[in-house]
């Protein structure tokens, strides 16, 4: 395996890839096809470029950079399960446009900012209150029995890890959350085959592994993880103390997080393959699944959109692959090294 610097996450229906500054969301619609949104981040300022290789710090830069894309592909997605809904009111409303319509335009673009704006406060308040608050009150109720300061900050520690394990399965049983736990699958089954050197088709991606080291999922669970350690070393007494110190070190347990994945989602080694392994674990039990054929087909396209894995493959792994000449059969492909076939 090598690391190809790609990577992305599951949205309604369809799979977001991400190549540097560029993403694509390939989205399967109501009607069958595939709709394809290729666009690139705004540009960052020459000292946030260099933000984004200072280590530790460039964590907590991911961490918000896919948060906030997450968001956006997301509505993206969700527009299209929408669309029968939407073209009624629109055939409703059509009397009333003209001018009017510009106005609308411009109103709803200001209404999906401030919609995405509000949905990032309420999703931070929320990681807040159940992963920060929840874990703190729950051991303060066994203050009175428990004096060890060490003992304190473990047992905050187990109980964080534990929410955040019984959230993970409580989403997993939702019908919805379980299709676009599918198409995590697919995403990381694309993403695992052209690393590891195959033509990006649906029958090689099959082959796939639905686990990568590199995975949102595997990255939170290192926050709990390293949250533990950290927490023994942060305020135990006065509430507002507790709290606020745990706010202030969570950029630093992000930017240790972001490291440790970082690190081994580019290396094959053993050690790197045993830290790897809760993590793993996780997305084998709860947060992929197998998809299916059609769902493949949305993660090839997304990954096509951004990303030119037959030129990667022959630059970093030395493997050409070559359409069959006429006659040899469709879809199939002949491997050859670079200036040698196997």
């Amino acid at each position: 395996m090598k690391y190809s610097g790609v990577g992305g996450q599951a949205v309604l229906e369809g799979v977001m890839m991400r190549n540097g500054s560029s993403y694509a969301v390939a989205v399967r619609k109501p009607d069958g096809g595939i709709a394809v949104k290729n666009e690139k981040q705004k540009e960052r300022s020459e000292f946030g470029e260099r933000c984004r290789k200072i280590p530790f710090v460039r964590g907590v830069i991911a961490f918000v950079d896919s948060l906030s894309l997450g968001l956006k592909t997301l509505e993206y997605s969700a527009s299209f399960l929408e669309e029968e809904e939407e073209a009624a009111e629109k055939a409703k409303a059509a009397a009333g446009e003209g001018t009017a319509e510009k106005t609308a335009g411009k109103n709803s673009e200001k209404k999906d900012g401030m919609m995405m704006a509000a949905s990032l406060v309420l999703a931070a308040a929320l990681c807040v209150g159940l992963f920060i608050l929840l874990p703190m009150f729950l051991v303060s109720l066994l203050r009175p029995i428990v004096q060890s300061r060490f003992l304190i900050s473990l047992l905050e520690g187990i109980l964080r890890v534990a929410i955040f394990l019984v959230y993970i399965v409580l989403i997993s049983k939702m019908k919805d959350i379980r299709r676009v736990f599918m198409y995590h699958g697919a995403e990381h089954k694309c993403i695992n085959c052209i690393e590891h050197g195959l033509p990006l088709d649906v029958s090689h991606v099959r082959a796939s592994s639905r686990q990568h080291k590199r995975c949102g999922t595997s990255f939170l669970l290192f926050v709990m993880l390293v949250s533990v350690f950290v927490g023994i070393f942060l305020p135990k007494d006065i509430l507002w103390q507790r709290l606020l110190s745990r706010l202030i070190m969570l950029p630093l347990v992000m930017g240790i997080s972001y490291e440790i994945i970082h690190w081994a989602g580019s290396t094959d080694s053993k050690f790197a393959d045993v830290m790897s392994k809760p993590g793993l674990w996780l997305q084998k039990t709860f947060t992929t699944r197998e998809p299916e054929d059609d769902m493949i087909e949305v993660g090839i396209a997304s990954v096509n959109a951004v990303f030119d894995w037959k030129v990667w493959q022959e630059k970093e792994l030395g493997i050409v692959f070559e359409e069959d000449a006429p006659g040899e059969g469709t879809g199939s492909a002949r491997e050859k090294e670079a200036g040698n076939d196997l």
